[in-house]
């Protein structure tokens, strides 16, 4: 279908909006929104997080009674109905006295679904769907899933050498990747509502998972212990303050245990096994009834392998450092059995490419 380009100028502008609050509306969507009229732009707005005002409330309220007659850009098609919290926006759009609606992207929540573009036709307002509709949907490829599956979107990220090794045979692995592409990594975490790791990964790193980049945000942390071997010490147990701990363990792990973890203030999730470990479907499905949106899996091997054996991955990130590391007892990034034929392997699709300094960084799509 074609749009014209006007229309694409301002979506695109209501678009970079709603990308403002990455990372803060969760479980909500990212939406930005814009009023046009006579060929300028009189007002915009966009959800800056759950709880507070729509886009379209923000842009309609900035416009007043300037909005009669005017063009609304959005990048998700207004809400019919009432969440816990904010009222729906399509009565709010009919009040207002636009004349027409440009929309990105018809909201995936099933209880919406083409509602709230149904109510304003109905009200005689103009509507034009589907401008810009890719950028829309990959802006909220998170809510999305989330919204239709009841699950996270989650994101694997590797940091490794090309030919594909994530420490040498003695364990070391500070730093395979450059300054850049740490800090890009960061940037990653800072727009992920949860951030993953096995128990080895803390056994041998003790890592605090927090983000450092200013104004940052630290993702909860979720940390896989079938036995509860983690020490009390371990940073992620005694640096709280800014983002709390889930253990995602076993009912077999250690009652006292249990009781010491949830006493210092952690969460024990206890989850049901595969193959003597924590089962990652599940998983996915608790952190999901906890409204968390997204994870982003930073695991170690073996992790690595299981999410991708599990059906759980959507989207590889890699960061690839311009080093050879050789030898066939250095540890590769992503571990598990092999597939005995290439028609196994997991393919990408979607891939882009771009450098962070002097590494290489891929992403793509699990198929």
């Amino acid at each position: 279908m074609q749009h014209n380009t006007l229309d694409e100028k301002y979506m695109r502008m209501a678009l970079r909006l709603a990308q403002k609050a990455k990372g803060r509306t969760s479980p909500n969507p990212m939406v930005g929104a814009v009023v046009v009229k006579n060929g300028k732009v009189i007002s915009m707005g966009f959800h800056h997080r759950a709880g507070e005002s729509h886009a379209e409330a923000i842009a309609l309220k900035n416009a007043g009674p300037a909005a009669q007659g005017a063009t609304l850009y959005v990048t998700l098609e207004p809400c019919s109905h009432t969440d816990k919290r904010t009222p729906p926006c399509t009565p709010l759009v009919m009040q207002s006295g636009v004349r027409r609606v440009v929309v990105a992207m018809i909201d995936p929540n099933p209880r919406v679904s083409g509602g709230g573009i149904k109510a304003l036709r109905k009200a005689g307002v103009d509507v034009v769907t589907g401008v810009m509709e890719q950028e829309a949907l990959k802006l909220n490829e998170a809510f999305v899933k989330y919204i239709t599956t009841g699950m996270p979107f989650v994101t694997l990220k590797i940091a490794q050498t090309l030919d594909g090794k994530i420490a040498t045979a003695s364990g070391e692995s500070k730093w395979i990747t450059g300054g850049k592409a740490r800090e890009e990594g960061h940037r990653l975490r800072n727009t992920e509502d949860a951030i993953l790791v096995g128990i080895n990964t803390i056994l041998k790193d003790n890592p605090s998972l927090t983000t450092r980049i200013s104004n940052g945000r630290d993702p909860v942390r979720v940390i896989l212990d079938s036995r509860l071997r983690i020490p009390l010490t371990a940073k992620v147990l005694v640096q709280q303050a800014s983002s709390h701990t889930i253990m995602a363990t076993l009912a077999t792990a250690s009652k006292t245990k249990v009781k010491k973890l949830q006493g210092a203030g952690t969460e024990v999730l206890l989850v049901k096994p595969s193959r003597g470990r924590v089962d990652l479907r599940y998983l996915m499905k608790e952190l999901g009834r906890m409204g968390i949106m997204s994870v982003l899996i930073e695991g170690g091997a073996e992790v690595h392998a299981s999410a991708i054996r599990a059906g759980i991955a959507d989207k590889v990130v890699l960061f690839i450092a311009p080093m050879l590391m050789t030898g066939t007892n250095s540890l590769c990034s992503i571990g598990g059995v092999s597939p005995t034929r290439l028609d196994r392997a997991t393919r990408l699709k979607d891939v882009t490419t771009r450098f962070i300094g002097e590494d290489l960084m891929i992403e793509g799509y699990i198929r």
